[in-house]
């Protein structure tokens, strides 16, 4: 990895990750390429298109420096199962599990994460869910952490029966809590969708 990109990749991890990160990178010739937001991933992992090329994983941007290394190793870990599986198991099966829960436990070990996060972070880490956005205690837990200012309200924030958009225009009225998720009718549709309590979302003046 050339120094200026190291450098710049700097200001997104936490400081002690920084060197065991771009080892991953040089080792697993990884292209790491740093997005714009985007609603309904935190990032991905694509395979090389053909014979030589590198493998690819994409990053948001705006996520804070303890989101963005656990993302990163996520993504570490498809690629992980790709190597020895291809497309032959389940994206988020047993196999990813047990990449995930390996590729972390250096950085648990070199106590990377403060204490909270890293006390739910093994929780998680347990059993880990396809997204770690879905575990709403260790994302309210990662919020903690954000330097970007929010100007979007949650779900979990809005009243029963309020009106909302979400960013491909679709239009919504909050509904009751079902367990831990929010059911919301599509105005469009008339059809019920389940919401992530934490998902930001368009007020509607009504």
């Amino acid at each position: 990895m050339k120094p200026e990109e190291k450098a710049i990749l700097k200001r997104f991890l936490p400081a002690n990750s920084l060197d065991m990160v771009c080892d991953s990178i040089k080792r697993e010739n990884i292209n790491l390429r740093i997005t714009a937001s985007r609603s309904t991933r935190l990032g991905d992992f694509r395979p090389p298109k053909q014979s030589g090329d590198s493998f690819r994983i994409s990053l948001n941007h705006d996520l804070n420096q303890f989101q963005f290394l656990i993302t990163f190793v996520h993504e570490l870990a498809h690629l992980k199962v790709f190597k020895q599986y291809k497309n032959k198991v389940k994206a988020h099966g047993t196999e990813w599990k047990y990449w995930f829960q390996l590729l972390m436990k250096p950085y648990l070990e070199a106590e990377v994460f403060p204490s909270d996060v890293e006390d739910e972070l093994v929780r998680y880490l347990a059993n880990p869910k396809a997204s770690s956005g879905s575990d709403l205690s260790l994302t309210r837990c990662l919020q903690q952490y954000d330097t970007k200012q929010r100007t979007k309200p949650t779900v979990e924030e809005i009243a029963v029966g309020t009106i909302f958009k979400i960013p491909n225009g679709r239009t919504f009225r909050k509904g009751e809590r079902l367990r831990k998720r929010y059911k919301c009718q599509c105005l469009h549709s008339n059809r019920w969708y389940l919401f992530n309590p934490m998902a930001e979302v368009f007020v509607v003046n009504q």
